[in-house]
């Protein structure tokens, strides 16, 4: 253990201890440093990691002091889906949120977009430039198919962190997360076949299956822990199940991480019954837990786990840069790609290799880890200042989406368009199920900085709540 480790670990029991309360001024760095006979560098180092672990805070010229825990909100129904397989359906509530105009005086909280107006970007914009003057020809060319070598080799640099063991070869570069879910999903199962998800469910992997001719099997998940391997145990027995499609670390719309026993569990169900497990990863480096969690893929022994990620959540989703680990299946996945999209662009692939061997990724989601922590702590604030009293909110360990459940006769679709006439946008919960259900439920974003317009926004909704539940 290093020695910023070791004092990080001595700090943070004093704090479960009770030795620090919530509020409480932390020793300074100089005093720490003499305490310990360590450098300055080091105590800064180790406070840094109790701002990752969300247990101290920064206070301008004042220095660190305990985090104040919130507590924890009345969390979401765990979710009962209908027990057989469905056909996927919502596209048009799909395709109405993605293609909606872009309108700055509305106030979006519908999607999932980062905040990418962050300063750590500019060195990123910067390489960009650079490698547009300095290397025209090699960003203008074809790349190989897999993707740029040197964006693979950082990547498998970074899957260190959830202790996933890779090598360049085993990566695909992707034009982001959805073609890697979508090339995953080609390359494992045929139409008519069933894959399981988690309920609710981010709606573009749910339209891959639904454009590929395949049937959503919809697991019950509980908002803390993730999908019931109890009732995937029972539909695996039940249905011939091809793949099973998760997103397990900081999930997307309910913000679960799934402990790591789950994780060993869910692979080997699938190795007891020969599924496929494509894990989408997207927002797993922006977790506000530390260590960063595992992934699934860092279980599997077999290669039946197709990793999928990008850098859309992370850094920006118009780099359109992502990839896939796909195991066992990378001849098929790679020939998808080809038929798809053929080699991704290569200048935001250099860029962001760069970005990432000069540290700047690590800089940069250190700072939006920290940002996504309090936006969440303030956006609960404010929802339960300004929403209805039974409201159910969903506690998000990382990330920057998250789930409401309402009464059961409110109308989240029947909110959404009573909201746009009034500046405000929501993803209505239909999104997130094959079926349409979770038609009282909600997800929202809070990447943005917390700023007042945006506390006014859930005001609105509120107001329009209590307008609906009185019938007007």
């Amino acid at each position: 253990m290093k020695l910023y480790e070791r004092l990080a670990a001595e700090l943070q029991q004093r704090i479960e201890g009770g030795l620090y309360r919530g509020g409480d001024r932390l020793p300074s760095i100089r005093v720490l440093s003499q305490e310990h006979k360590v450098s300055i560098a080091t105590v800064q180092e180790a406070y840094r990691r109790l701002e990752e672990q969300g247990l101290a805070e920064p206070r301008p010229k004042s220095g660190y002091y305990v985090r104040q825990q919130r507590h924890v909100p009345t969390l979401p129904a765990v979710s009962r889906p209908a027990q057989r397989p469905l056909e996927v359906s919502q596209w048009e509530q799909v395709l109405e949120l993605v293609c909606g105009p872009h309108d700055d005086k509305v106030v979006t909280l519908a999607h999932g977009m980062p905040d990418f107006g962050a300063p750590t970007l500019k060195p990123l914009l910067r390489q960009l430039a650079a490698l547009a003057r300095g290397t025209p020809m090699r960003g203008l060319e074809y790349d190989n198919l897999h993707g740029c070598r040197e964006l693979r080799e950082q990547i498998v640099r970074l899957a260190v962190d959830s202790s996933t063991p890779l090598h360049p070869d085993d990566v695909v570069i992707t034009a982001g997360c959805q073609e890697a879910l979508s090339a995953s999903m080609r390359a494992v199962t045929r139409p008519g076949e069933v894959v399981a998800v988690d309920s609710p469910s981010y709606y573009g992997a749910m339209q891959v299956i639904r454009a590929n001719g395949l049937r959503a099997m919809e697991i019950p998940t509980h908002p803390e822990t993730g999908i019931s391997l109890e009732a995937l145990e029972l539909a695996l027995e039940q249905w011939p199940i091809r793949a099973v499609q998760v997103t397990p670390t900081c999930n997307n719309p309910l913000g679960y991480t799934m402990p790591d026993e789950h994780k060993r569990r869910l692979v080997a169900l699938a190795q007891r019954f020969d599924a496929a497990i494509i894990e989408d990863d997207i927002y797993g480096d922006l977790s506000f837990r530390y260590p960063r969690p595992r992934t699934v893929k860092s279980f599997d022994a077999d290669g039946r786990v197709l990793l999928c990620s990008s850098f859309s959540k992370t850094l920006a989703p118009g780099l359109r840069v992502g990839w896939v680990a796909p195991g066992r299946y990378r001849d098929a996945v790679l020939h998808m790609k080809y038929v798809g999209t053929g080699s991704s662009a290569t200048l935001p692939q250099l860029a962001v290799a760069h970005f990432v061997a000069d540290g700047g990724y690590e800089r940069h989601v250190r700072r939006m880890r920290l940002q996504y922590q309090r936006g969440r702590d303030i956006m609960l604030g404010w929802l339960e200042r300004h929403f209805p009293a039974a409201t159910r909110i969903s506690y998000p360990q990382g990330g920057y989406l998250i789930w409401v459940e309402l009464a059961d006769d409110i109308d989240t679709v029947e909110l959404n368009r009573r909201l746009l006439a009034l500046g405000v946008r929501i993803a209505p919960g239909v999104l997130f199920s094959a079926s349409g259900k979770y038609r009282n439920c909600m997800r929202l974003n809070y990447g943005g900085e917390p700023t007042p317009r945006v506390e006014d926004g859930l005001r609105t909704i509120g107001a329009e709540l209590a307008r609906m539940r009185h019938g007007a």
